[in-house]
């Protein structure tokens, strides 16, 4: 019932297979969707069983086992066995591969066959020995006869006998109740043996009821898938145009930037050509002025050198060096003759009438419309698309209610609950079962018990009432008590030990060999390497699983795979492989999907020729900007007269060195007209020079501007031009390629949705969907029953029994020679009381009169 569940899921499952199949190579979405978590159920079972204390006699019953039998798991020849059906190996046993094969069960077993004929041994020849026994001492022999022979060494032999044999009895108490404590350990575990079967078959309840709601869980998904695919869908401007638009503006952006920067370049002339027009204008008034404040200077100067000092000879040389000096007392540059660039300026202004830059904005505003454009013009596709979109998912929703899945389920429920109430009305059968099986194995034990109590009462009364002066003959009630129960331990050692070890036999050779061959290669798992051998069960099949479930026993479907899977918790539909069942698209072909998504696209055509990035006036406004005649001036002839300076020399050094000199001669009024006038040449340098050396600056930093600006333009302009006609050839006629590519991916994206949802399907149905965890609790619920509870429990109870038992041949000869020491006996022998010599001959007639409970032996020479 639970694979037909699991094929169930199958059908459902892959109601959208073959659309991965089909886009396994295509982009993968862009957005990872979040489907969130599957409801899963708890499972209550814990497969899993520690005994306790009681561990330790299960690990010394393992021990000993494992003595008894150290080989590895015969893997090979277990399958070998299984193939050969048992049936072929007994009716042509003669043939030499059975023989041989034979020999190897029995060199697997030799552990096993030794002490099952060693019990065997045990169990026939101890009832004949104690027969043998009892006539013997009914003769008066095997220490029948009552008399005990006196020797020196009397009460070390006894103190001996009594130690082995207390320590023997001990031995076979602690083996009872190791036999005891298994006993009720195994009845005690009927009661975890109902709560795992409960705690199985409710997981089985949520295993069936959680099913249904999961599947309605991957249903419901499909709204995710459907959200999603919406919002793209309405948002295929944003998406769709935006991707074109940022592909194709990759050259569009360049373009139009560098028609933009020209508005820079143009706005930059204009202010260098106003600046060259007004610093020229400044200059020429400037040095005009300056030359005439210079001459003055100059000419005053050359008056005050007239002083009568200057005849002086120390002073002649000084006032020399100032006239030396005053003829480069004027200016250097004449700007005079420099042509004006109000021509040019001219025309730069006629060209900036015209907003170039608003031209270039309209153009990224037309470009930038990409997005509107095609929101506009693929509306009827994605209306197409939306209604496809709704039709997947009806489709999706009627074909999952063609298989009755929650119905199926109900039944599966109603089977489990069925199987619960014949288990329950089992257990009453179970427990008298177990009941008579207790009362069976509680006599195995009073048999021994009682065994122990004569030991225990025999050895507590013949200490208690030993008396060490007392003859044998003389012995008290007590000590003859004692020994009497000690032969009573032997009689009865000699009726139940052969039937304790015929039971024990048995259940050693059936319990080992379970252990062995079931318990063990289970918990090593080889035991699933022989169920998976190929051709075992059947020799046409390779598997037999999937040859029983799908008669196609060449599917990878192992017993061990099966059991892994589930105790990874993982789905039922991956363990089980119910992809292999169904083939879905003759139920219902999901590739149209794709191709249908696919078709609606390839009906998507989007048309640039709209876009205009830059008008014709723009155009002829760059090629205006060329002709301003900015190239036409003379920067050589100002550069030249900008680099003479403003006067042939630094008028502040010159009226330092004036100060100096000045302060050589001696004071008078030539000294004092010296400083006056170097006083004045620093207030025209700072007043007339400076201002003219700021705009001889600017006038420098617009000249090389119009310079390199000029040097360059016609190419630049140029360039700007070819750029944009090759953008706006690109948008009118070329861009079918970029529209079609990035209408792939966007498609893709969409498709990829749909590819989400089904992988997310696929992995939930192979790890979360009806998680057969259940399974595997089971099995392993039936290992912890049958090994753990039952086998265990069965093979400490031989084990504990089986040790009291062997140890009762030794309690048997100890209590024989040991009786001796404590009951009373008929004859003893005879000492004088004033000689030392022993056994002195004693007529019949005073034996008789100086010990009348007594006899002696009869002397040599009556026999």
């Amino acid at each position: 019932m639970l694979w037909k569940t699991g094929l169930i899921f199958l059908c459902w499952g892959l109601t959208s297979g073959e659309l991965q199949d089909r886009q396994s190579g295509a982009t993968p979405a862009q957005r990872t969707l979040d489907f969130g978590f599957v409801p899963s159920g708890v499972y209550d079972t814990v497969a899993y069983y520690e005994p306790g204390a009681i561990g330790i006699l299960f690990n010394m019953m393992h021990a000993f086992l494992y003595v008894v039998q150290p080989n590895p798991f015969p893997e090979d020849l277990v399958i070998r066995v299984a193939k050969d059906k048992f049936g072929a190996i007994q009716s042509e046993y003669q043939k030499p591969e059975n023989i041989v094969l034979t020999l190897q069960v029995i060199y697997y077993e030799i552990g096993f066959v030794v002490c099952t004929a060693l019990g065997l041994l045990f169990t026939v020849l101890l009832p004949l020995v104690g027969l043998l026994f009892c006539l013997c001492r009914c003769c008066d022999n095997c220490g029948g006869e009552m008399h005990q022979r006196q020797r020196k060494n009397a009460d070390c032999l006894r103190g001996l006998l009594t130690t082995l044999l207390l320590t023997t009895t001990f031995i076979i108490t602690a083996g009872v109740l190791c036999a005891y404590a298994a006993n009720q350990n195994l009845s005690s575990q009927l009661k975890s043996m109902r709560r795992l079967v409960k705690s199985n078959l409710k997981d089985l309840h949520t295993f069936a009821n959680q099913t249904p709601a999961q599947i309605d869980y991957l249903i419901s998904q499909y709204g995710t898938v459907k959200h999603h695919v919406l919002y793209d869908l309405e948002n295929v401007g944003l998406l769709l145009g935006g991707r074109i638009h940022e592909e194709l503006g990759k050259d569009v952006q360049p373009a139009l930037d560098a028609a933009l920067s020209m508005t820079g370049t143009m706005r930059d002339t204009k202010d260098a050509l106003e600046n060259v027009s007004l610093t020229l204008e400044t200059l020429q008034e400037g040095t005009v002025k300056l030359q005439a404040n210079l001459s003055l200077v100059r000419g005053s100067l050359s008056n005050a050198l007239n002083d009568p000092v200057c005849t002086d000879a120390r002073s002649s040389e000084i006032c020399h060096n100032i006239r030396s000096t005053l003829p480069r007392l004027e200016i250097a540059a004449n700007y005079s003759s420099l042509p004006d660039v109000t021509n040019q300026l001219d025309k730069v202004n006629e060209v900036l009438k015209t907003d170039l830059s608003q031209i270039v904005e309209k153009g990224f505003t037309s470009f930038n419309d990409t997005p509107t454009l095609v929101t506009d013009q693929t509306r009827n596709i994605v209306e197409g698309v939306k209604v496809l979109l709704d039709d997947i998912g009806s489709n999706i929703t009627t074909f999952s209610k063609l298989f009755l899945v929650h119905s199926s389920l109900t039944n599966f429920t109603k089977m489990i609950s069925h199987t619960h109430s014949q288990i329950e009305d089992i257990y009453p059968q179970v427990d008298q079962m177990d009941f008579y099986r207790w009362i069976c194995c509680i006599t195995l034990c009073c048999m021994v018990v009682l065994i122990l109590a004569f030991n225990f009462l025999g050895l507590l009364c013949g200490i208690l009432g030993f008396d060490r002066h007392a003859t044998p003959t003389t012995r008290g009630c007590v000590s003859n008590t004692g020994g009497n129960l000690l032969m009573a331990g032997v009689g009865f050692s000699f009726l139940f030990s052969w039937v304790l070890m015929g039971v024990i036999t048995a259940l050693f050779l059936v319990g080992g060999n379970l252990e062995k061959l079931v318990c063990e290669p289970f918990q090593t798992r080889q035991l699933f390497k022989v169920l998976d051998t190929p051709n075992l069960v059947n020799s046409a099949w390779r598997n037999f699983i999937p040859g029983y479930l799908y008669n196609d026993p060449e599917m990878d479907l192992t017993a061990y795979s099966l059991y892994s899977n589930c105790k990874d918790n993982r789905g039922i539909y991956s363990a089980l492989h119910l992809d292999k069942i169904f083939n879905i698209s003759a139920f219902f072909n999901t590739s149209v999907y794709s191709k249908d998504v696919s078709r609606k696209f390839e009906g998507l055509k989007v048309d640039l020729r709209d876009i205009i990035l830059l008008e014709s006036e723009g155009k002829q406004n760059l090629i205006s900007f060329t002709e301003t005649g900015i190239n036409e001036i003379d920067f050589a002839a100002y550069l030249e007269e900008v680099n003479k300076g403003v006067t042939r020399i630094h008028l502040v050094d010159f009226a330092s060195q004036l100060d100096a000199q000045a302060d050589q001669l001696s004071k008078g009024t030539l000294q004092t007209s010296l400083k006056g006038h170097a006083n004045t040449i620093r207030q025209i340098h700072i007043q007339q020079v400076i201002p003219l050396e700021q705009s001889m600056s600017t006038l420098n930093q617009s000249i090389r501007f119009l310079e390199r600006t000029s040097s360059d333009l016609p190419v630049r302009v140029s360039d700007v031009l070819a750029a944009v006609d090759a953008t706006q050839f690109l948008i009118s006629h070329n861009a079918t390629f970029v529209v079609n590519q990035e209408t792939e991916k966007y498609k893709q994206t969409i498709i990829g949705y749909f590819k989400q949802y089904i992988d997310w399907i696929r992995t939930s149905l192979a790890l979360e969907v009806a998680t057969c965890k259940p399974l595997s609790n089971i099995v392993d619920t039936a290992e912890i029953l049958g090994c753990s509870f039952l086998l265990d429990s069965m093979n400490t109870f031989w084990f504990g029994l089986g040790c009291s038992t062997l140890f009762l041949l030794p309690s048997i000869i100890l209590s024989v020679k040991l009786a001796k020491f404590y009951r009373r006996m008929d004859t003893e022998d005879v000492y004088d009381d004033i000689e030392t010599i022993p056994m002195k001959t004693i007529p019949t007639y005073d034996t008789m009169t100086r010990f009348p409970r007594a006899s002696a032996p009869p002397r040599h020479a009556d026999w």
